[in-house]
């Protein structure tokens, strides 16, 4: 265990704790320059489980299950192939795909009622724009395919983020969502073994790291405002995109 793998999860779990996704893609950029991307996944994987789970038990009561239930579902469905992929698959040019899918849905999420330059401005009213059932299952779908392939939860995001309308209800959606995903993709990732001993041993060795980047996180959640947060999250989407499709091209 290196000191780069002690900083990625540090950095990776106060994004964390902060935001309430993300953490995947900090770990995995992170250490992308040094180990092959089936290397990370099942590490992160491991130390992502609880920390979802304490995320959902301090924001139980902002659960929906109009919001989890149905993105679960969805999420699952893309896990599957997203594994096999994982395993036997040059995902290279998947990643900057779905990178621009990130920056895509990032931006939308910003500027929900049009960008504010030009005619656009005008667009900008208090009325709330109607989330299109179809767009968020696609997104649920693509979001299960982008968490079998490298345990990332952009996208998750970007759905949670249409359907919450506060961060605890986000953060608590989004987690439980994450728990589900994780318990499904533990046991295929056993199956297709791409988990083994070796990584749950390192990800055990790592843990006490995960748990003190989450609290750090957590509490400086707490002292930032609702919407900065919000605004933050959704940069850290946009530039988390921008990190896969420049990390997959250069």
């Amino acid at each position: 265990m290196d000191l780069l793998m002690i900083f990625a999860v540090l950095c990776a779990y106060i994004v964390k704790g902060l935001c309430g996704f993300a953490n995947t893609l900090v770990f995995s950029t992170i250490l992308s320059f040094q180990r092959n991307n089936i290397n990370i996944s099942p590490v992160e994987l491991l130390l992502g489980y609880p920390s979802n789970v304490l995320i959902v038990i301090k924001e139980r009561k902002a659960l929906s299950a109009k919001v989890y239930l149905p993105l679960s579902l969805m999420v699952i469905a893309g896990s599957l192939p997203g594994a096999f992929l994982l395993k036997n698959g040059d995902v290279r040019w998947m990643k900057v795909l779905f990178g621009f899918v990130v920056v895509g849905i990032g931006l939308e999420l910003l500027f929900p009622q049009g960008l504010p330059f030009g005619k656009e401005k005008k667009k900008f009213q208090n009325s709330e724009k109607k989330s299109s059932p179809i767009l968020l299952g696609l997104i649920g779908i693509l979001s299960g395919l982008l968490c079998g392939l490298f345990g990332i939860g952009a996208l998750l995001a970007a759905y949670v983020g249409r359907t919450t309308d506060n961060n605890s209800a986000f953060r608590g959606n989004l987690c439980i969502v994450f728990m589900v995903e994780n318990t499904f993709r533990i046991v295929l990732y056993i199956m297709l073994r791409i988990l083994n001993w070796d990584i749950c041993k390192l990800a055990l060795k790592l843990m006490p790291f995960m748990i003190l980047g989450l609290i750090i996180g957590m509490f400086l959640s707490k002292c930032c405002s609702e919407k900065l947060v919000r605004k933050a999250v959704i940069l850290m989407l946009i530039l988390s995109g921008i990190s896969l499709i420049l990390s997959n091209i250069i």
